[in-house]
């Protein structure tokens, strides 16, 4: 697993108090395979840093000084593509296990071990992966929604205008696209700026 995670680099945002923590983090977590690693001591720190960017994962380290963390962890996984780790005290887990279960917030049991703490980032690393490559399907049926959406305007406008009917608007706009060697949505674009 290690030499794929050779190959890419997550941005990270540590939500901890703990410098015992912060530390063995630091040290676990390379600058070639984390960057940027940033680290804040409260949960309203950690809002303020989430507006200026996006991060890959999210690591809160709870409790903290200024709140538990758990509502922060479940709108992060709602409203983007982060991976989210909860670390919280053995005690604890099971009723917090049982809190976040199916929010999509991973948690882990302090205290923590080297191993485990790798583990844990190799699969968060693993699940990021996976959601870069729902979002390129995601972006990539969006995209051709949007052709689709231009080219039937174009064919609306050649029917109405030039009174072709679908089939003729529809074979017009592909034979332009071969002729001219370009996409169906460019020649539906001109299409646009012409007619409309």
């Amino acid at each position: 697993m290690l030499t794929n995670l050779e190959e890419r680099v997550y941005s990270v945002l540590v939500v901890s108090a703990g410098e015992n923590l912060n530390t063995a983090l630091s040290t676990i977590m390379s600058k070639s395979h984390y960057s940027p690693l940033k680290f804040v001591s409260n949960i309203a720190e950690a809002k303020r840093q989430w507006c200026e960017r996006d991060y890959d994962f999210l690591i809160i380290n709870s409790p903290l000084p200024d709140d538990t963390g758990v509502r922060f962890a479940i709108d992060t996984v709602a409203s983007s593509s982060a991976i989210v780790l909860f670390l919280v005290r053995s005690e604890l887990s099971e009723s917090m296990k049982d809190k976040l279960f199916g929010t999509g917030v991973l948690t882990l049991a302090k205290p923590l071990n080297r191993i485990s703490v790798i583990q844990a980032l190799e699969w968060m690393a693993s699940f990021r992966e996976r959601l870069k490559k729902i979002e390129v399907k995601t972006l990539s049926i969006e995209d051709k929604m949007k052709e689709i959406r231009v080219v039937n305007k174009a064919k609306w406008l050649l029917i109405s205008v030039l009174k072709m009917d679908e089939p003729q608007a529809h074979r017009y706009i592909e034979k332009q696209a071969m002729d001219a060697c370009i996409s169906k949505k460019e020649v539906a674009d001109r299409i646009i700026k012409t007619y409309s």
